[in-house]
Protein backbone atom coordinates (compact mmCIF):
# COMPACT_ATOMS: atom_id res chain seq x y z
CA UNK A 1 0.00 0.00 0.00
CA UNK A 2 1.25 3.28 -0.84
CA UNK A 3 1.26 6.23 1.60
CA UNK A 4 -1.32 8.28 -0.65
CA UNK A 5 -3.57 5.10 0.08
CA UNK A 6 -3.21 4.62 3.43
CA UNK A 7 -6.19 4.56 5.91
CA UNK A 8 -5.80 8.29 8.19
CA UNK A 9 -6.98 8.42 11.72
CA UNK A 10 -9.34 9.36 13.29
CA UNK A 11 -11.04 6.15 11.08
CA UNK A 12 -14.67 6.91 10.04
CA UNK A 13 -17.32 4.76 12.36
CA UNK A 14 -20.97 4.68 10.98
CA UNK A 15 -21.94 2.15 13.76
CA UNK A 16 -21.04 3.38 17.62
CA UNK A 17 -21.61 0.02 18.79
CA UNK A 18 -18.52 -1.32 16.36
CA UNK A 19 -14.60 -1.26 15.69
CA UNK A 20 -14.39 1.37 12.35
CA UNK A 21 -14.22 -0.86 9.46
CA UNK A 22 -10.74 -0.09 8.33
CA UNK A 23 -9.48 -1.46 11.47
CA UNK A 24 -11.50 -4.59 11.21
CA UNK A 25 -9.68 -4.48 7.89
CA UNK A 26 -6.67 -4.14 9.59
CA UNK A 27 -7.08 -6.81 11.94
CA UNK A 28 -8.32 -9.21 9.38
CA UNK A 29 -5.55 -8.93 6.91
CA UNK A 30 -2.44 -8.13 9.14
CA UNK A 31 -1.58 -8.09 13.12
CA UNK A 32 0.65 -5.03 12.00
CA UNK A 33 -0.55 -2.19 9.82
CA UNK A 34 0.58 0.95 8.55
CA UNK A 35 -1.55 4.21 8.42
CA UNK A 36 -1.47 7.67 8.70
CA UNK A 37 -2.11 9.48 11.90
CA UNK A 38 -4.60 12.26 12.95
CA UNK A 39 -1.23 14.97 12.93
CA UNK A 40 -0.97 13.52 9.14
CA UNK A 41 2.54 11.50 9.77
CA UNK A 42 3.22 7.83 8.72
CA UNK A 43 2.87 5.53 11.96
CA UNK A 44 2.58 1.28 12.55
CA UNK A 45 -0.87 -0.09 14.28
CA UNK A 46 -1.49 -3.14 15.58
CA UNK A 47 -4.29 -4.51 16.11
CA UNK A 48 -4.53 -8.29 17.18
CA UNK A 49 -4.16 -9.30 20.94
CA UNK A 50 -1.21 -11.84 20.61
CA UNK A 51 0.96 -9.08 18.82
CA UNK A 52 -0.22 -6.54 20.91
CA UNK A 53 0.79 -8.29 24.74
CA UNK A 54 4.35 -8.98 22.89
CA UNK A 55 5.00 -5.55 21.99
CA UNK A 56 4.36 -4.04 25.34
CA UNK A 57 6.69 -6.71 26.53
CA UNK A 58 9.25 -5.78 24.14
CA UNK A 59 11.94 -3.74 26.17
CA UNK A 60 12.81 -1.88 22.94
CA UNK A 61 9.10 0.18 22.85
CA UNK A 62 9.25 3.14 23.91
CA UNK A 63 6.91 6.47 25.03
CA UNK A 64 10.02 8.79 24.05
CA UNK A 65 12.22 9.61 20.89
CA UNK A 66 16.22 10.11 20.38
CA UNK A 67 15.50 12.93 17.74
CA UNK A 68 12.18 15.10 19.09
CA UNK A 69 12.38 17.07 16.07
CA UNK A 70 12.07 14.04 13.42
CA UNK A 71 9.81 12.35 15.80
CA UNK A 72 6.45 10.76 13.84
CA UNK A 73 3.47 12.53 15.85
CA UNK A 74 0.35 10.36 16.29
CA UNK A 75 -1.47 13.16 17.22
CA UNK A 76 -0.60 17.27 18.66
CA UNK A 77 -1.88 16.45 21.81
CA UNK A 78 0.50 17.72 24.61
CA UNK A 79 -0.05 15.17 27.50
CA UNK A 80 -0.06 11.97 25.31
CA UNK A 81 3.34 12.96 22.93
CA UNK A 82 6.36 11.63 24.51
CA UNK A 83 8.54 12.38 21.74
CA UNK A 84 10.40 15.41 23.26
CA UNK A 85 10.58 13.46 26.85
CA UNK A 86 14.39 13.70 26.25
CA UNK A 87 15.71 10.32 27.13
CA UNK A 88 19.01 8.99 25.31
CA UNK A 89 17.91 6.04 24.02
CA UNK A 90 15.41 3.11 25.29
CA UNK A 91 17.29 1.83 28.54
CA UNK A 92 17.44 5.50 30.35
CA UNK A 93 13.85 5.66 29.63
CA UNK A 94 13.23 2.41 30.97
CA UNK A 95 15.10 2.99 34.39
CA UNK A 96 13.72 6.77 34.68
CA UNK A 97 10.20 5.10 34.18
CA UNK A 98 10.88 2.00 36.30
CA UNK A 99 11.66 4.27 39.62
CA UNK A 100 8.81 6.43 38.84
CA UNK A 101 6.62 3.73 38.83
CA UNK A 102 7.96 2.35 41.86
CA UNK A 103 6.59 5.67 43.56
CA UNK A 104 3.37 6.02 42.26
CA UNK A 105 2.86 2.07 43.06
CA UNK A 106 3.42 2.82 46.11
CA UNK A 107 0.65 5.49 46.53
CA UNK A 108 -2.09 3.31 44.48
CA UNK A 109 -1.30 0.14 46.38
CA UNK A 110 -3.91 -2.25 47.38
CA UNK A 111 -3.88 -1.23 51.09
CA UNK A 112 -4.77 2.34 49.99
CA UNK A 113 -7.36 1.56 47.55
CA UNK A 114 -8.89 -0.79 49.84
CA UNK A 115 -9.32 2.10 52.62
CA UNK A 116 -10.62 3.99 49.87
CA UNK A 117 -13.30 1.82 48.81
CA UNK A 118 -15.94 2.51 50.94
CA UNK A 119 -15.73 6.16 50.39
CA UNK A 120 -15.88 5.75 46.49
CA UNK A 121 -19.09 3.41 47.47
CA UNK A 122 -20.60 6.55 49.26
CA UNK A 123 -19.69 8.89 46.73
CA UNK A 124 -21.40 6.45 44.02
CA UNK A 125 -24.81 5.92 46.40
CA UNK A 126 -24.74 10.37 46.41
CA UNK A 127 -24.29 10.44 43.28
CA UNK A 128 -27.46 7.80 42.38
CA UNK A 129 -29.41 9.36 45.23
CA UNK A 130 -29.80 12.75 43.79
CA UNK A 131 -30.44 11.26 40.40
CA UNK A 132 -33.45 9.49 42.16
CA UNK A 133 -34.53 12.88 43.80
CA UNK A 134 -34.63 14.45 40.48
CA UNK A 135 -36.33 11.95 38.35
CA UNK A 136 -36.27 10.70 34.64
CA UNK A 137 -34.93 11.09 32.43
CA UNK A 138 -31.32 11.61 33.34
CA UNK A 139 -27.66 11.43 31.35
CA UNK A 140 -26.00 8.92 32.92
CA UNK A 141 -22.73 10.62 31.25
CA UNK A 142 -23.76 14.34 33.65
CA UNK A 143 -25.40 12.28 36.66
CA UNK A 144 -22.64 9.82 36.97
CA UNK A 145 -19.84 8.49 34.83
CA UNK A 146 -18.06 12.17 34.54
CA UNK A 147 -18.34 13.82 38.82
CA UNK A 148 -17.20 10.14 40.27
CA UNK A 149 -13.68 9.82 38.93
CA UNK A 150 -13.49 13.37 39.05
CA UNK A 151 -14.26 13.31 42.77
CA UNK A 152 -12.20 10.25 43.37
CA UNK A 153 -9.15 11.31 41.38
CA UNK A 154 -9.49 14.91 43.81
CA UNK A 155 -9.79 12.76 46.72
CA UNK A 156 -6.77 10.37 46.05
CA UNK A 157 -4.56 13.27 44.51
CA UNK A 158 -4.99 16.12 47.32
CA UNK A 159 -6.75 18.28 44.39
CA UNK A 160 -9.22 20.88 45.68
CA UNK A 161 -12.35 20.00 44.27
CA UNK A 162 -13.54 23.36 44.01
CA UNK A 163 -10.71 23.78 41.59
CA UNK A 164 -12.49 21.05 38.93
CA UNK A 165 -13.17 23.69 36.62
CA UNK A 166 -10.23 24.83 36.14
CA UNK A 167 -8.16 21.93 35.86
CA UNK A 168 -10.85 20.26 33.98
CA UNK A 169 -10.54 22.69 31.16
CA UNK A 170 -7.11 22.43 30.95
CA UNK A 171 -7.41 18.39 30.75
CA UNK A 172 -10.02 18.54 27.85
CA UNK A 173 -7.28 21.24 26.26
CA UNK A 174 -4.83 18.96 26.79
CA UNK A 175 -6.00 16.20 24.94
CA UNK A 176 -7.00 18.43 21.82
CA UNK A 177 -5.71 16.04 18.97
CA UNK A 178 -5.47 19.05 16.21
CA UNK A 179 -4.49 22.62 17.90
CA UNK A 180 -0.83 21.43 18.91
CA UNK A 181 0.30 25.20 20.53
CA UNK A 182 -3.29 25.19 22.79
CA UNK A 183 -2.61 21.54 24.29
CA UNK A 184 0.95 22.57 24.79
CA UNK A 185 -0.22 25.70 26.63
CA UNK A 186 -2.67 24.02 29.01
CA UNK A 187 -0.94 21.33 29.81
CA UNK A 188 1.82 24.40 31.04
CA UNK A 189 -0.53 25.90 33.03
CA UNK A 190 -1.77 22.13 34.70
CA UNK A 191 2.08 21.59 35.39
CA UNK A 192 2.12 24.89 36.89
CA UNK A 193 -1.36 24.08 39.11
CA UNK A 194 0.42 21.33 40.09
CA UNK A 195 3.76 22.98 41.02
CA UNK A 196 1.65 24.90 43.51
CA UNK A 197 -0.25 22.39 45.57
CA UNK A 198 2.98 20.28 45.44
CA UNK A 199 4.36 22.95 47.08
CA UNK A 200 1.67 23.24 49.72
CA UNK A 201 1.80 19.72 50.20
CA UNK A 202 5.64 20.47 51.41
CA UNK A 203 4.67 22.30 54.35
CA UNK A 204 1.05 20.94 55.04
CA UNK A 205 1.43 16.90 53.93
CA UNK A 206 -2.09 14.43 54.08
CA UNK A 207 -2.73 10.98 53.07
CA UNK A 208 -2.68 12.05 49.43
CA UNK A 209 -0.35 11.02 46.28
CA UNK A 210 0.50 14.82 46.06
CA UNK A 211 1.61 14.65 49.51
CA UNK A 212 3.56 11.65 48.52
CA UNK A 213 5.19 13.23 45.66
CA UNK A 214 6.28 16.00 47.39
CA UNK A 215 8.38 14.28 49.84
CA UNK A 216 9.68 12.37 46.80
CA UNK A 217 11.10 15.75 45.35
CA UNK A 218 11.63 16.40 49.17
CA UNK A 219 14.19 13.77 49.82
CA UNK A 220 15.85 13.81 45.74
CA UNK A 221 13.89 10.93 44.42
CA UNK A 222 11.83 12.89 42.41
CA UNK A 223 12.97 16.59 40.31
CA UNK A 224 10.04 18.50 40.95
CA UNK A 225 9.73 18.64 36.86
CA UNK A 226 8.64 15.16 36.99
CA UNK A 227 6.42 14.97 40.24
CA UNK A 228 4.40 17.84 38.58
CA UNK A 229 4.10 15.63 34.94
CA UNK A 230 2.87 12.75 36.75
CA UNK A 231 0.54 14.38 38.74
CA UNK A 232 -0.82 15.72 35.72
CA UNK A 233 -0.58 12.41 33.86
CA UNK A 234 -2.48 10.96 36.98
CA UNK A 235 -5.05 13.74 37.08
CA UNK A 236 -6.07 13.00 33.46
CA UNK A 237 -5.86 9.49 32.86
CA UNK A 238 -7.67 8.90 36.19
CA UNK A 239 -10.42 10.68 35.33
CA UNK A 240 -11.04 11.03 31.45
CA UNK A 241 -10.32 7.29 31.15
CA UNK A 242 -12.59 5.73 33.63
CA UNK A 243 -15.13 8.09 32.48
CA UNK A 244 -15.14 6.35 29.30
CA UNK A 245 -15.30 3.04 30.97
CA UNK A 246 -18.07 3.92 32.76
CA UNK A 247 -20.27 5.21 30.02
CA UNK A 248 -19.81 2.44 27.58
CA UNK A 249 -20.07 -0.17 30.58
CA UNK A 250 -23.57 1.15 31.29
CA UNK A 251 -24.44 1.03 27.81
CA UNK A 252 -23.68 -2.57 27.26
CA UNK A 253 -25.13 -3.26 30.43
CA UNK A 254 -28.29 -1.15 28.97
CA UNK A 255 -28.31 -3.20 25.62
CA UNK A 256 -28.13 -6.27 27.45
CA UNK A 257 -30.52 -5.99 29.77
CA UNK A 258 -30.24 -10.12 30.61
CA UNK A 259 -27.05 -9.47 31.66
CA UNK A 260 -28.02 -6.35 33.73
CA UNK A 261 -31.17 -8.39 36.05
CA UNK A 262 -27.96 -11.57 36.56
CA UNK A 263 -25.80 -8.75 37.64
CA UNK A 264 -28.69 -7.65 39.89
CA UNK A 265 -29.58 -11.08 41.19
CA UNK A 266 -25.96 -12.53 41.97
CA UNK A 267 -23.64 -9.57 43.35
CA UNK A 268 -20.38 -11.79 43.04
CA UNK A 269 -20.78 -11.42 39.18
CA UNK A 270 -19.54 -7.88 40.09
CA UNK A 271 -16.08 -8.70 39.56
CA UNK A 272 -16.40 -10.60 36.52
CA UNK A 273 -18.86 -7.99 35.28
CA UNK A 274 -16.23 -5.18 35.54
CA UNK A 275 -13.97 -7.50 33.97
CA UNK A 276 -15.54 -7.43 30.29
CA UNK A 277 -16.94 -4.14 31.14
CA UNK A 278 -13.29 -3.26 30.63
CA UNK A 279 -12.70 -5.59 27.56
CA UNK A 280 -15.53 -4.46 25.92
CA UNK A 281 -14.96 -0.68 25.71
CA UNK A 282 -15.31 0.54 22.50
CA UNK A 283 -13.68 3.94 21.75
CA UNK A 284 -9.97 5.15 21.80
CA UNK A 285 -6.92 3.15 21.00
CA UNK A 286 -6.07 5.43 17.80
CA UNK A 287 -4.04 7.78 19.90
CA UNK A 288 -1.27 6.78 22.05
CA UNK A 289 2.18 7.10 20.73
CA UNK A 290 4.74 4.89 21.46
CA UNK A 291 8.64 4.29 19.33
CA UNK A 292 10.59 1.42 18.44
CA UNK A 293 14.08 2.37 20.21
CA UNK A 294 15.49 -0.19 17.81
CA UNK A 295 14.69 -2.54 14.90
CA UNK A 296 11.69 -4.67 16.18
CA UNK A 297 10.35 -7.76 14.14
CA UNK A 298 6.65 -8.34 14.85
CA UNK A 299 3.97 -9.51 12.46
CA UNK A 300 5.37 -10.24 9.27
CA UNK A 301 6.94 -6.66 9.15
CA UNK A 302 10.43 -4.70 10.54
CA UNK A 303 9.32 -1.37 12.48
CA UNK A 304 13.03 0.23 12.42
CA UNK A 305 14.36 2.18 15.09
CA UNK A 306 12.75 5.95 15.42
CA UNK A 307 9.33 5.01 13.79
CA UNK A 308 5.93 5.47 15.54
CA UNK A 309 3.35 2.80 17.02
CA UNK A 310 -0.10 2.64 18.46
CA UNK A 311 -0.92 -0.57 20.13
CA UNK A 312 -5.01 -0.32 19.51
CA UNK A 313 -6.17 -2.41 22.84
CA UNK A 314 -9.62 -1.37 21.58
CA UNK A 315 -9.26 -3.71 18.74
CA UNK A 316 -6.87 -6.34 20.73
CA UNK A 317 -9.68 -6.96 23.26
CA UNK A 318 -11.96 -7.55 20.20
CA UNK A 319 -9.69 -10.29 18.40
CA UNK A 320 -11.28 -13.43 17.80
CA UNK A 321 -7.86 -15.28 18.03
CA UNK A 322 -7.62 -14.63 21.73
CA UNK A 323 -11.50 -14.11 22.58
CA UNK A 324 -14.04 -16.77 22.11
CA UNK A 325 -17.37 -14.48 20.31
CA UNK A 326 -15.11 -11.47 20.74
CA UNK A 327 -18.12 -8.81 19.93
CA UNK A 328 -20.78 -10.89 22.60
CA UNK A 329 -21.09 -8.92 25.86
CA UNK A 330 -20.45 -11.73 28.62
CA UNK A 331 -20.44 -10.81 32.50
CA UNK A 332 -19.31 -14.31 32.81
CA UNK A 333 -16.53 -14.44 30.47
CA UNK A 334 -13.61 -16.61 31.98
CA UNK A 335 -11.16 -16.29 31.59
CA UNK A 336 -10.67 -12.74 30.19
CA UNK A 337 -7.12 -11.77 29.72
CA UNK A 338 -7.80 -8.49 28.36
CA UNK A 339 -5.52 -5.45 27.92
CA UNK A 340 -6.88 -2.54 28.77
CA UNK A 341 -4.86 -1.64 31.40
CA UNK A 342 -1.33 -2.41 28.83
CA UNK A 343 1.19 -4.84 29.60
CA UNK A 344 4.26 -5.38 31.32
CA UNK A 345 6.37 -2.24 32.54
CA UNK A 346 3.49 -0.41 30.32
CA UNK A 347 0.69 -2.09 32.86
CA UNK A 348 -1.29 1.27 33.80
CA UNK A 349 -0.60 2.18 38.03
CA UNK A 350 -3.93 3.13 38.43
CA UNK A 351 -5.33 -0.03 37.56
CA UNK A 352 -6.57 -1.19 41.34
CA UNK A 353 -8.67 2.28 41.70
CA UNK A 354 -10.13 2.16 38.27
CA UNK A 355 -11.77 -1.62 39.37
CA UNK A 356 -12.66 -0.70 42.30
CA UNK A 357 -14.81 2.37 41.03
CA UNK A 358 -16.16 -0.10 38.47
CA UNK A 359 -17.41 -2.11 40.56
CA UNK A 360 -19.04 0.50 42.68
CA UNK A 361 -20.75 1.46 40.10
CA UNK A 362 -22.27 -1.39 38.55
CA UNK A 363 -22.54 -3.21 41.82
CA UNK A 364 -24.94 -0.41 42.57
CA UNK A 365 -26.50 1.24 39.51
CA UNK A 366 -28.82 -1.32 38.38
CA UNK A 367 -29.78 -2.73 42.58
CA UNK A 368 -30.90 1.06 42.86
CA UNK A 369 -32.49 1.31 39.29
CA UNK A 370 -33.85 -2.63 38.40
CA UNK A 371 -35.98 -0.77 35.52
CA UNK A 372 -32.88 1.39 34.24
CA UNK A 373 -33.43 1.79 30.37
CA UNK A 374 -32.49 3.64 27.44
CA UNK A 375 -34.25 6.97 26.58
CA UNK A 376 -33.09 6.80 23.00
CA UNK A 377 -32.88 4.59 20.12
CA UNK A 378 -29.20 3.50 20.22
CA UNK A 379 -28.76 4.54 16.74
CA UNK A 380 -29.18 7.77 18.20
CA UNK A 381 -26.16 7.61 20.41
CA UNK A 382 -23.23 10.01 19.76
CA UNK A 383 -19.45 9.66 20.07
CA UNK A 384 -17.47 12.18 21.46
CA UNK A 385 -15.93 14.83 19.37
CA UNK A 386 -12.23 14.44 20.43
CA UNK A 387 -11.14 10.70 19.44
CA UNK A 388 -8.35 10.92 21.98
CA UNK A 389 -10.92 11.06 24.87
CA UNK A 390 -13.43 9.11 23.47
CA UNK A 391 -16.59 7.99 24.95
CA UNK A 392 -20.13 9.36 24.21
CA UNK A 393 -21.76 13.22 23.87
CA UNK A 394 -24.64 11.89 26.50
CA UNK A 395 -26.28 8.12 27.42
CA UNK A 396 -29.96 9.48 28.08
CA UNK A 397 -31.94 6.73 30.71
CA UNK A 398 -35.27 6.44 32.09
CA UNK A 399 -36.78 4.30 34.45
Amino acid sequence: MNSESLPRSPFERPDVLDLPPVVRKMQDECPVSRFRTMAGDEAWMVTRFAEARQLFADPRLTRSHPDPKNAPKVTNAALLDGSDWGYEDYEAEREAEAAMRALLSKSFSAKRMTALAPRIEGLVDDLLDVMDEQGPPADLVERLARPLPLLVICELLGVPYADRERFTSWSEQVADPVDGRASRAALESLYGYMGELLDRKASEPADDVLSDLATACASGELKSFEAMAMAAGVLFAGHATTVVVIEWGALQLLLHPGQADALRRDESLVTSAVEEVLRRRLSGGEALAHYAGADIEIGGVTIRAGEAVVINVIAANQDPRAFDGPDRFDITRHPNPHLAFGHGRHVCVGRSLARVELRAVFGRLFQRFPALRLAIAPEQLRLHPNPVVGGLTALPVTW
